[in-house]
Parts: structure tokens; C-alpha cells; sequence
């Protein structure tokens, strides 16, 4: 019998007034199934995502999750912090706000896995590197079984990326779902499946060997 879906979509459209961002799209995510969104920039992944996260309505169509409770671990492409607060501080809030237990400790365990400051530099001051690194150690609070990351590797340096691409491939083996959109084909290659997008529109959907070949 197949498993049930971490999450479904269908039909999910996006306009803003005449213009279609995002075309009426079927998605069903399996737990611990990693999805990647290729695709050039406009083409629809940062739109998909986001209304599969729950941070942005649909125009049309519906997103359905089909695991209790779901756990939605979210890192939108631009970092999304509170700027006065320190890294610590941001974690420690949003672990709270997610219900975490221990979210103190949770904070300072997201610090050392994401090699953060520990000290009370606002986080609006931290170089770009640290604040994408906050922005995906917010996402992976909380143990999320499904993580939404847009671009994650962009301002990580080849090191911080393979950490992170070990970080997912931990999540997966735990049954979370992930969905991921990125411009790198090597991080395609490490999915379980490929989603491009073009114009809004879904063109090709299979596995990362079909899409190479």
C-alpha cells in the first residue's frame, strides 16, 4: 500500500492582477522524499514554494499536509529575522513561537550546528553568510517534518553547502519531506526528484537521472 503524501497540491495558481506567476500545478511530496526546483530566475520556484509553505495564499487550487502534527520548516530566499535582535535571541523567539521544549537549548544548539555567534551582535550587523545561516537554522528548528528552503546555498561557501546538504539528507532519513529550489544542477543530483519550472509552468518532473540524461 503507498504511503500517504507529506503534502499535496493541486491545482495551485498564483496571479498578480493579469499576470500568471504561477501556473495551475499538481505536486504530492512523500515523506522522506527531497524535491528540487530548478529552473532561471522568474521561472516560478521562489512562487511554488512559497505557496506550499503556507507563506503565500493561492489564487486558485489548495494545499492540503497529511501528516499530524506537521512541522513546517521555512527559509525563504531573502533571510527573515528580526534585525535588533542577536542569533541566539532570533532562535530562542522562534523556538518559542514553534513550541519548542527547551527552546533556550535549542538556540544554543542551532548556534553550533550552524556555526553561529554566540554574542549580542544584532543580527541585522552579521555578514550575509551568517544571516543565511540563521535564516536556515530558524527553518530547522523544532525537528520540521517538511522543510520549504529557497536557495539555501546561496552565500554559503562549498564547505557550509555540503553541511547543509548532509543537514537535509539527515531530515530525509528522519521521514521529514523537503522541497528545495536552487540554479545548481549538483544539487539536483541529490534529490529524489526534479520539478523545472519555466514561465510559471512546470516542464519536466522525474527523477535527477531522467533530467541529466
Amino acid at each position: 500500500m503507498e504511503e500517504p503524501a507529506a503534502l499535496t497540491a493541486r491545482g495551485v495558481t498564483r496571479r498578480y492582477g493579469r499576470r500568471v506567476a504561477l501556473e495551475p500545478t499538481d505536486l504530492d511530496v512523500r515523506p522522506g522524499e527531497v524535491v528540487v526546483l530548478l529552473g532561471p530566475n522568474g521561472a516560478g520556484k521562489s512562487t511554488l514554494l512559497a505557496l506550499l509553505a503556507g507563506a503565500l495564499p493561492p489564487s486558485a487550487g489548495e494545499v492540503a499536509t497529511g501528516l499530524e502534527p506537521a512541522r513546517i520548516g521555512w527559509a525563504p530566499q531573502r533571510p527573515a529575522q528580526y534585525a535588533r535582535l542577536s542569533a541566539r535571541e532570533n532562535l530562542g523567539l522562534f523556538a518559542r513561537l514553534l513550541g519548542v521544549d527547551s527552546p533556550d537549548a535549542a538556540a544554543g544548539a542551532m548556534l553550533t550546528a550552524f556555526d553561529l555567534p554566540a554574542d549580542r551582535t544584532p543580527s541585522a550587523h552579521l555578514s550575509v553568510g551568517n544571516q543565511q545561516r540563521l535564516n536556515l537554522a530558524v527553518a530547522f528548528l523544532g525537528e520540521p517534518t517538511l522543510l520549504f528552503l529557497d536557495e539555501p546555498t546561496a552565500s554559503l561557501d562549498p564547505g557550509q553547502a555540503r553541511s547543509l546538504w548532509e543537514r537535509i539528507g539527515a531530515a530525509r532519513a528522519a521521514g521529514a519531506g523537503a522541497v528545495v529550489a536552487t540554479h545548481l544542477l549538483d544539487e539536483a543530483l541529490q534529490a529524489d526528484r526534479v520539478l523545472v519550472l519555466q514561465d510559471g509552468r512546470v516542464v519536466f518532473s522525474g527523477t535527477p537521472a531522467e533530467y541529466a540524461a
